[in-house]
């Protein structure tokens, strides 16, 4: 089946440098299309989809899929710190500059009268792994209080509502219906982070990204096209931990 798909969506004015396959999931029943932070696109269909159909649907969104994949391809190379006194940190959107402290077997990374303060790493990377452990932490426990009320909202109960390392991803939802936000994210303002936990609190209840799921998203939050643009632009300054 696969293989006829790939061959209707070949017959498209589909651009030569896109890199994009395809994958059958049994469980869904309509096309799915996702972007990758590369600009990669992996179209996911039904076992029994008809190619025709493919077709017609991918022709209809190809100008703002190729919008979406140039967006992502020009994006700018990822931010990198140097962990020096002064250099700025964001935190739920507030901003503070890091202050190098002695070590000592009670310091740890922390935020002091308007400081996040690192105590004094034997390497870039020791002192990136620390802060990020740090944006974890505090997100973990921030995160747990910030998802009651958008449960109860979006009108589902997730397994488990956590902040770690995703690589390239902003948020995840687990088959298991466990939700994990990437600790980056915790740099942005409040109502951003919201953006991306009830992208994937809606997906507990809906999968891929098509108009059912777009209708689970704007009921809980109206303003979601807004927040989405916000969020493109601020996305683009995370930081992941690259140090120098």
């Amino acid at each position: 089946m696969s293989v006829s798909v790939e061959q209707a969506i070949a017959s498209l004015p589909v651009p030569g440098e896109w890199t994009w396959h395809v994958v059958v999931r049994p469980k869904r029943r309509t096309l799915g299309i996702e972007v990758a932070e590369d600009g990669g696109v992996l179209f996911a269909v039904p076992a029994d989809v008809d190619p025709a159909a493919v077709v017609a649907a991918v022709r209809s969104r190809l100008p703002r899929l190729a919008a979406e994949v140039r967006r992502r391809q020009e994006r700018t190379a990822e931010p990198v710190k140097e962990l020096v006194g002064g250099t700025g940190f964001s935190y739920l959107g507030r901003r503070y500059r890091l202050k190098i402290v002695p070590e000592g077997p009670d310091r740890r990374v922390r935020l002091n009268r308007g400081w996040l303060e690192l105590p004094r790493p034997r390497t870039p990377d020791e002192g990136a792994r620390q802060i990020a452990e740090w944006y974890t932490q505090c997100g973990n426990r921030w995160l747990a209080a910030r998802a009651v009320p958008w449960l109860t909202r979006v009108g589902v109960s997730a397994r488990a509502v956590n902040v770690r390392d995703l690589g390239r991803h902003w948020g995840v939802c687990e088959p298991s219906g466990a939700i994990a936000v990437h600790w980056a994210v915790m740099q942005l303002p409040p109502a951003l982070v919201d953006l991306v936990l009830v992208h994937e609190l809606c997906h507990v209840r809906v999968a891929g990204h098509g108009p059912p799921f777009r209708r689970e998203v704007r009921l809980a939050l109206p303003d979601v096209d807004e927040r989405e643009r916000w969020f493109a632009g601020e996305a683009l300054s995370l930081w992941r931990g690259a140090v120098r």
